[in-house]
C-alpha cells in the first residue's frame, strides 16, 4: 500500500534564493537574491555598479576587487548570501571616503601618475591600493616586510616600493603600468593621506625602485 504525503511543506521545494541586505557605498540595499549569485554579479547586474570588473572570474586578476567590511576582497569569490549585512565600497564609493570630499586621493595620484592605460583594472587596483595602506597602517606584515619590523606587532609597516609591489602583486595589468602604479600609491602614502588614518610616512627610494618594476603585463607588481 502506498502512502502519499499530505504535509504540502514536506513536498515544498528547497528555497533557491533568501533576501540580503547590503550596505554599499553609503546606501542600504535589500534584495531577494539566488544563492548562487556573487557579490560582483550582484553589484553589476543588479546594483547596476560597474566599477568592479569581471576578468578572470577565478579571484586571479584582482580587476574585481572591493572593501568588504572595510578589508580587501575578491568579489567574484564570494556568494553575496554569504554577506548579509556586511559593508560594501567599490571604486564608486571611493570619494565618499576622501578627506574633505572630491576623489579619493589614490584616484587623484593614478591621474597624476597616469598609473593606467585601457582603465580595466583600474577600480581593482584603487580598492586593493586603499585596502593594502590600511593593511600597513595596521601593522600587518607582509612577505617582504623586515624582520626588525615583526618584533613589535601592531607597529606601522612602511609602505616602501618593495612593500607596494608585494601588497598589490594580486592585482594584474595587462598594460603594464606597474611602474607608474607604484609612484602613485607611495605619492599618496607621502602626502599622508593613506586610508584608515595612517601615520604621514614617506616611502624612501619609491622613484628609483619603482623603475626597476616590470614593464609589462602578466607579471606582479
Amino acid at each position: 500500500m502506498v502512502v502519499s504525503r499530505t504535509d504540502p511543506a514536506e513536498d515544498a521545494a528547497p528555497a533557491t534564493g533568501s533576501p540580503v541586505t547590503l550596505r554599499v557605498n553609503g546606501t542600504e540595499h535589500t534584495l531577494r537574491t539566488d544563492h548562487r549569485v556573487t557579490l560582483l554579479d550582484l553589484l553589476r547586474e543588479h546594483l547596476h555598479l560597474t566599477g568592479p570588473k569581471k576578468g578572470c572570474d577565478h579571484g586571479q586578476c584582482g580587476a574585481c576587487t572591493v572593501l568588504l567590511d572595510g578589508r580587501r576582497a575578491n568579489s567574484c569569490l564570494l556568494l553575496a548570501v554569504a554577506h548579509d549585512g556586511a559593508e560594501v565600497v567599490t571604486v564608486e564609493g571611493l570619494a565618499a571616503t576622501a578627506p574633505g570630499g572630491g576623489p579619493h586621493p589614490l584616484q587623484r595620484a593614478f591621474l597624476r601618475r597616469d598609473a593606467f592605460q585601457c582603465g580595466f583594472c583600474t577600480p581593482g587596483q584603487l580598492c586593493s591600493a586603499v585596502g593594502a595602506l590600511a593593511e600597513a597602517a595596521a601593522g600587518h606584515p607582509s612577505a617582504v616586510t623586515p624582520a626588525a619590523a615583526l618584533a613589535e606587532p601592531g607597529r606601522p609597516v612602511e609602505p616602501t616600493a618593495p612593500e607596494i609591489r608585494e601588497r598589490l602583486s594580486g592585482n594584474l595589468c595587462r598594460c603594464g603600468a606597474y611602474p607608474a602604479i607604484v609612484r602613485a600609491v607611495a605619492d599618496t602614502v607621502a602626502e599622508g593621506v593613506a586610508e584608515a588614518g595612517a601615520d604621514r610616512v614617506a616611502a624612501p627610494g619609491v622613484e628609483a625602485d619603482a623603475a626597476a618594476a616590470p614593464s609589462s603585463g602578466g607579471g606582479p607588481v
